[in-house]
């Protein structure tokens, strides 16, 4: 079964997360999840440029460290970096000091990129795998975000034709939509990302950074 939106009752149980944005307007807010890699991330940022669309890039702080170059490639088209732990670990099977410290090691990556560090960062945490203890350390520091729409490009036994289909069926005006710049996620990605571009684009929406 494929989970393409959170169901309400768990988004009523993290409600200090961010899942979805205002639907005051034609907008959508992209997000890329896993990367910086060199081999899928400049695919995004040229696709993105084609539609005049800005994204946010939910990054995995060792490939931050890895790949500063593409990293500051996203920065100078730009778009937003954003906290994925430094080695994309899961809030259910880490203790509380061990996740902290994988979040405030991403954050360090993400800030030795620029001159001004982020008034208060956006984290999101892998798998989407968090407690609500951990969202409450998180909150004075961090916006912790969601999604409203799941594309599920990852899953590479969902045809892409059928990840395009499912994200067409659940984007609405503010949606916070997940993709992932990553080789496991490459042939999905590579085959919705430009097609939902140039859908929404033919609808009068924009593609707005969080």
């Amino acid at each position: 079964m494929h989970l393409f939106r959170m169901p309400a009752p768990v988004r009523r149980l993290f409600s200090d997360c961010l899942w979805t944005m205002p639907a005051t307007s034609q907008t959508l807010y992209l997000t890329f999840d896993d990367g910086p890699i060199p081999e899928e991330t400049p695919f995004v940022l040229e696709t993105l440029a084609a539609y005049q669309a800005k994204a946010t890039f939910f990054c995995v702080g060792d490939n931050v460290v890895r790949h500063p170059a593409v990293a500051r490639q996203v920065l100078a088209a730009g778009h937003r970096l954003a906290n994925h732990t430094f080695h994309h670990v899961s809030g259910w099977s880490r203790s509380r000091a061990s996740y902290l410290a994988e979040v405030d090691e991403c954050q360090q990556a993400l800030d030795a990129l620029r001159p001004a560090p982020d008034v208060r960062p956006l984290m999101r945490p892998p798998y989407g795998r968090i407690t609500r203890p951990l969202v409450r350390e998180l909150k004075p520091s961090y916006q912790v975000v969601m999604w409203d729409t799941l594309t599920c490009d990852y899953d590479r036994t969902f045809a892409p034709e059928e990840c395009l289909r499912a994200a067409f069926h659940y984007t609405r005006p503010g949606s916070i939509v997940v993709f992932h710049d990553s080789l496991k996620a490459s042939r999905n990605m590579r085959y919705v990302l430009p097609r939902y571009l140039a859908h929404y684009a033919r609808l009068g929406y924009q593609f707005a950074s969080l």
